[in-house]
Order: C-alpha cells, then sequence, then structure tokens
C-alpha cells in the first residue's frame, strides 16, 4: 500500500471546505464568557485561600 500525498492533499482541502467557523459576535461572546469564568474562579479560590490562612493564623498563632 502507498502513499499518495496527492491524492491526501486533495481529501485534507475537501474537509477543510466542511469545516464551519464561529461568528465574529459567537467568538467575542464566548470569550467575554471564558473571561468571566476565570474571574469568577480566581475570586472564589482567593476568598478560599484566605479563609484557609485565616483558620489556621487563628488556629496555631503563626503568620504574618
Amino acid at each position: 500500500m502507498t502513499f499518495n500525498l496527492v491524492k491526501f492533499a486533495r481529501d485534507v482541502r475537501a474537509e477543510a471546505g466542511k469545516t464551519t467557523w464561529p461568528s465574529r459576535k459567537e467568538t467575542l461572546q464566548t470569550t467575554g464568557l471564558v473571561l468571566a469564568m476565570v474571574i469568577i474562579t480566581a475570586m472564589f479560590f482567593l476568598a478560599v485561600d484566605q479563609t484557609i490562612g485565616f483558620a489556621m493564623r487563628m488556629l496555631f498563632g503563626v503568620g504574618s
């Protein structure tokens, strides 16, 4: 069985033509949602970290 580079390239081009890309509006909306979720998640973990740190300082009396 041999590898036919021309047929492969033709098949790749045909499959690439079937690809549907999101519109600019969809891309911006999705990007905005991802950024919002990252910020919310970061704030959540900051709050959890601060709470645990405070509890450890109260419990053991160490830390700044």
